[in-house]
């Protein structure tokens, strides 16, 4: 199974999508692996991405997801997937992706992306994310309030997919 943890920067993707990984004993993978060095500059000067940055970025996701279940690995997957678009897009990689969005409140996130160190996105680039973002709707994805401790965001994953296994 493949699972892909959505959001905008500051949301817990990589919190989330490592210990959901941990839990289900598999490889654990971050969307800002598979970004150029060019998108990466671009970020850290607040300069935000456009779709012609994000193509290549959510088409190298999309042949990782493609690997694991070539090989039939379970595997979590990190990425904002802001757009409808990006995530028609990166599930074109085999059926039966479980879609988790997680989302809050835009203080919530600022918080956090504030708290943050060593983490090359520009916390100006939060508002520009919230702007582009597209949420998914409860047809298309887990919908997960990231107020909820880690734990309890893990166990509603895990219950929720129980079935598609």
């Amino acid at each position: 199974m493949i699972y892909l943890i959505m959001g905008v920067s500051g949301s817990g993707k990589t919190t989330i999508g490592e210990r959901l990984a941990q839990r289900l004993g598999c490889q654990f993978s971050d969307a800002d692996e598979f970004h150029s060095d060019a998108n990466r500059q671009k970020m850290a000067k607040g300069i935000p991405l456009d779709d012609e940055d994000r193509w290549p970025w959510l088409d190298a996701i999309r042949t990782a997801m493609q690997d694991a279940h070539r090989h039939q690995r379970t595997q979590v997957f990190a990425c904002s997937a802001l757009k409808k678009q990006y995530r028609e897009r990166l599930q074109t990689a085999t059926d039966g992706i479980v879609l988790v969005f997680l989302n809050g409140p835009a203080e919530v996130l600022s918080e956090r992306i504030l708290n943050r160190r060593g983490h090359f996105f520009d916390p100006r680039l939060l508002q520009s994310q919230i702007d582009t973002l597209e949420p998914p709707g409860e047809q298309e994805a887990l919908l997960v309030d990231i107020r909820q401790s880690p734990d309890e965001i893990i166990d509603s994953i895990l219950r929720a997919t129980q079935h598609k296994k």
